[in-house]
């Protein structure tokens, strides 16, 4: 198993200043240090009020954005809530990534589902050691509850006993405030 394709953004991203993280089940992944599953794309995560930053430092990339599930181009206008998904394509390689647009404000993250929610900054995120940055597995699992998939489950199972007392506190807690009859709260006590 590789993460062949966490590495290639970690190189393309690596003059990126504003800070991003590897989202989704390769997080999970990264947090293991193993591909528990197959990822048919790489998602990154960065805070919303670098948007901008991100769209220049890829200035030979297209993007879009999804609005209500469809894609429409997305030209240099700030993108704000509740708009938080952006897809960007390599018109050289034709690489393809999904951006997902986070609350980050100073050192705090706010869950934009709802913002009573919220982390520090240096509990939302880790590094591996070869210095790829991605979002720690509570954060990723949280975005998982509203409409867990199959795979979102796989994730949850892959990593669950992993997660020390603190981040299954946290999580739990979390869950409980944004969808407090999910299946997933019984395995978090």
């Amino acid at each position: 198993m590789s993460f062949e394709k966490c590495y290639k953004i970690n190189k393309r991203m690596k003059d990126f200043n504003k800070g991003w993280y590897i989202a989704g089940g390769w997080a999970i992944d990264l947090f293991l240090e193993k591909q528990t599953r197959n990822h048919h794309d790489i998602e990154i995560a960065i805070a919303r009020k670098n948007q901008l930053y991100l769209k220049e430092y890829l200035h030979n990339w297209t993007f879009n954005k999804v609005i209500k599930g469809d894609l429409s181009i997305w030209e240099n206008e700030y993108l704000e809530l509740p708009i938080h998904e952006i897809h960007g394509k390599s018109d050289k390689t034709k690489d393809e990534l999904e951006v997902l647009l986070n609350e980050i404000e100073l050192n705090e993250w706010k869950f934009r589902r709802d913002e009573s929610i919220t982390c520090k900054l240096n509990s939302f995120y880790s590094v591996t050691n070869e210095g790829i940055p991605y979002l720690n597995p509570e954060i990723v699992l949280l975005y998982k509850v509203r409409n867990t998939r199959e795979k979102d489950h796989q994730d949850f199972k892959s990593v669950k006993d992993y997660l020390t007392i603190h981040k299954k506190a946290w999580l739990r807690e979390a869950i409980l405030i944004h969808h407090p009859n999910h299946e997933w709260l019984e395995d978090l006590i």
